[in-house]
């Protein structure tokens, strides 16, 4: 029931995450709205770990895994936030739904996963047809769009790498502490990233991105990394990546709905691909097995 919750939490909130990303973008700017909702959400994990007595670990493997969990913290998140510049919200969740076939990609490269099998490969097919829908759809909508697609897609291998790098490392730290230590790691370098880029406080902003960046502080930041934290703790890492299968439909009309953003042919036949790559890759070889073995 617990883990059902979990992902139930995940994919309310990775809907509704892009869209507060793109809003807080475009009144705070990049790097000063990716900061300080980092700042605000390390605030809100010490002050749960206060409450709930949780103290940090620094050995030898809580460091590495911290450093591991930074990795999507800084990296991953990032360059989304740079990508969200250039395209609809929707847009993120639906190519951040090839996740689970980059992990799985990465999983048979460095976990020795059985991850490409007949229904895998048919899943890849699928997925780059409907990202190469994705991709035309983008170059109509401005040339910048396309730089918007090619930053998440590094934003999710960046994320499916430190996935398999924190199973690698067979960590069984607590996902509190697991997010709390990324945080940590992840804070120094968005500070100098943004004192070399930036350097300056925005003190004109309008109110619907400063509640965009306290949602994303004080809820999705703190609630979404421990959800995801521990389902990676209770599943396989492509297992947790299956939140994107039912998010990008959901973020799409989100950002349709409240934001105006474009629907049409293509981004639904792109989608649609997308997640039809989605269901192969992870009902296909079971189905296959099923009919052939009776």
């Amino acid at each position: 029931m617990k883990v059902l919750l979990a992902y139930l939490g995940m994919i309310l909130l990775w809907a509704t995450t892009p869209l507060a990303i793109k809003l807080s973008v475009e009144g705070l700017g990049v790097i000063w709205s990716v900061t300080s909702r980092m700042t605000i959400g390390f605030v809100c994990m010490i002050l749960i770990g206060f409450v709930l007595k949780k103290r940090l670990l620094f050995s030898r493997l809580a460091v590495l895994t911290y450093a591991a969990v930074a990795i999507q913290i800084y990296g991953a998140m990032s360059v989304v936030y740079w990508a969200a510049q250039f395209i609809p919200s929707g847009w993120i969740s639906v190519i951040s739904g090839l996740t689970p076939l980059v992990t799985a990609l990465f999983a048979a490269i460095w976990l020795n996963e059985r991850s490409l099998t007949i229904g895998k490969l048919l899943s890849y097919f699928l997925g780059v047809i409907g990202l190469g829908i994705m991709f035309g759809s983008a170059e109509k909508l401005s040339p910048q769009a396309l730089l918007g697609l090619i930053g998440v897609l590094i934003s999710i291998s960046l994320q499916a790498l430190s996935a398999i790098a924190i199973k690698r490392l067979h960590t069984h730290l607590p996902a509190l502490m697991q997010v709390t230590g990324g945080l940590l790691f992840a804070l120094p370098f968005y500070f100098v990233t943004w004192g070399m880029v930036d350097g300056h406080i925005p003190l004109q902003f309008t109110l619907v991105s400063f509640i965009a960046v306290l949602y994303l502080g004080v809820i999705a930041t703190p609630l979404g990394f421990m959800l995801y934290y521990y389902l990676l703790s209770q599943r396989s890492a492509t297992q947790v990546s299956l939140v994107t299968l039912l998010s990008p439909v959901l973020a799409l009309w989100i950002g349709h709905r409240m934001n105006n953003e474009p629907m049409t042919i293509s981004i639904v036949v792109g989608t649609a691909l997308i997640l039809l790559a989605l269901l192969a890759h992870n009902f296909f070889d079971r189905f296959f097995r099923a009919l052939f073995n009776r």
